[in-house]
């Protein structure tokens, strides 16, 4: 990757949490120029595949390749760079290489920033698994003291945590509402690739909405899609405005 081009950073519990959440930022800073990738630590057989376990005989790697193919095209329809970890879901459970490999990656990515799961769920334990998960590898790739290398300088990217599925339940406030308008179409059409979840295509189309009608009130600037996040840490300014 060249020195000089900007990347974004998405860890992700499950496929579909890449496309519903986060794909109008994906394909938004790719737009702009960014190289985006995605950390897919399950591919989400067995608890985000209704529709495709619905089918009579289907085995477990039968849903997994299935899900692969179509996390994997979402992301070429996104733009991004995806890699699989295939760490199981229901429950998520990571195991320390691929903790010591996401530190590899933040420390050779250098994201500006990184975009991952709310700190709770009670409705899906994996979302917070992937998020502390997210967390603790930003926290290693500071230490020097980890795998020391003088050479590779390193700054701590600003985290932003996409919206949940039920966000009051989750105790999440929306902080960046991020107008997508010009890159929906892509997004949408990514969610169509998501066979195994059709049942959720019109929720998130609607989220979108809601999201893009508070953006605008919130900006007076109108936009009609929007990405809700909440910052994981202050902002340092040197003025408000």
């Amino acid at each position: 990757m060249s020195t000089s081009q900007k990347s974004g950073l998405v860890i992700t519990a499950h496929p579909g949490d890449f496309v519903w959440r986060a794909g109008g930022a994906i394909a938004l800073h790719t737009k702009r120029g960014y190289r985006m990738k995605i950390v897919c630590l399950s591919f989400g057989e067995r608890g985000e595949s209704q529709f495709a376990w619905k089918k009579a005989g289907v085995s477990l790697a039968d849903v997994k390749a299935g899900r692969r193919e179509e996390a994997q095209r979402a992301a070429e329809i996104l733009g991004s760079e995806i890699e699989f970890f295939d760490c199981g879901d229901y429950p998520l459970r990571p195991t320390p290489e691929m903790l010591d490999r996401t530190v590899d990656i933040y420390r050779d990515w250098k994201p500006s920033f990184v975009l991952t799961h709310a700190l709770e769920d009670p409705y899906n334990f994996d979302h917070p698994v992937a998020a502390h998960f997210a967390q603790e590898a930003r926290v290693i790739a500071q230490a020097a003291g980890h795998k020391p290398d003088p050479t590779r300088a390193y700054s701590a990217p600003s985290v932003f945590l996409f919206e949940p599925h039920q966000p009051e339940q989750c105790n999440f406030k929306p902080q960046v509402i991020l107008n997508i308008d010009e890159v929906w179409e892509t997004k949408y059409k990514a969610f169509q690739v998501l066979a195994a979840q059709k049942h959720l295509w019109e929720y998130y189309h609607r989220v979108a909405l809601n999201r893009g009608m508070q953006g605008g009130r919130n900006s007076g600037t109108a936009m009609t899609y929007g990405e809700a996040y909440q910052r994981l840490f202050p902002e340092a300014l040197q003025v408000l405005a």
